[in-house]
């Protein structure tokens, strides 16, 4: 299918806007790969142990997996990975925004995840056994799992389907919705407490994405909020 070439991205290049038929296509596809194994995330503490290094390990290959098949989209319809915004234009600005937005956000998360669990929604009333991280080998899987989960992410979700929903005519807020309630998708272990509040979370940082227009803030963010959920309580457990 012949792809329109209009348009220019944040780094300067000619990149086309895709014909509606052909984004409608490829985002169903890439949705239809996705989205089963995310509600999987609903079951997997109804089936017994999991390790933490098991869903490290397979997290990290489906996530670099996924990108890997965005990257590879991009590369076919002869777009520039600014439009995912993979850019440093400003990258030192937004590593600050990043930074100073974490805490406030993190803060905010917390309280509005103990307000729906007030109001009645579901959660675990511990950790999954499969979160908990023993021992520094595993604290060093669990560097780099958060650190491939921020980056792999945000690219899919705040980069790749933003982009791709927006060409559905959704509009800026609509695709920032929609991404981030298919986001929430993977956290089903988390109870109907959790799910909203990741997507909200998940909106938060496509609304700091479409301000910046850079990935750069939340990756930091996304990458701080595991690393203090996953590796500090881990560091800290350290005798």
């Amino acid at each position: 299918m012949a792809v329109k070439i209009k348009g220019v991205d944040a780094g300067g290049r000619i990149c086309p806007p895709l014909d509606r038929t052909y984004n409608s296509i490829e985002v169903l596809v890439f949705l239809f790969l996705i989205v089963p194994s995310m509600v999987l995330s609903f079951f997997v503490v109804k089936v017994g142990s999991v390790s933490f290094r098991f869903v490290a390990v397979s997290t990290m290959l489906r996530d670099l997996s996924l990108v890997s098949l965005v990257f590879f989209f991009i590369w076919r319809n002869g777009e520039s990975l600014g439009r995912l915004g993979l850019t440093l234009l400003t990258g030192w600005r937004d590593l600050f925004w990043g930074v100073i937005l974490f805490l406030p956000i993190n803060f905010v998360a917390d309280l509005l995840g103990s307000y729906l669990k007030s109001a009645g929604l579901t959660a675990p009333a511990h950790a999954p056994a499969f979160l908990a991280v023993k021992g520094p080998g595993e604290i060093a899987l669990a560097i780099i799992l958060v650190v491939i989960v921020a980056l792999t992410e945000e690219t899919i979700f705040r980069g790749y389907l933003l982009l791709r929903f927006q060409g559905l005519n959704l509009g800026p807020l609509g695709a920032a919705l929609l991404s981030s309630v298919i986001f929430s998708l993977g956290h089903g272990y988390e109870g109907t407490a959790g799910l909203v509040t990741v997507g909200a979370l998940g909106f938060v940082l496509a609304l700091i994405y479409l301000w910046r227009g850079s990935l750069v803030a939340p990756i930091v963010i996304h990458f701080l909020q595991d690393f203090s959920g996953i590796v500090l309580p881990a560091l800290a457990g350290i005798k």
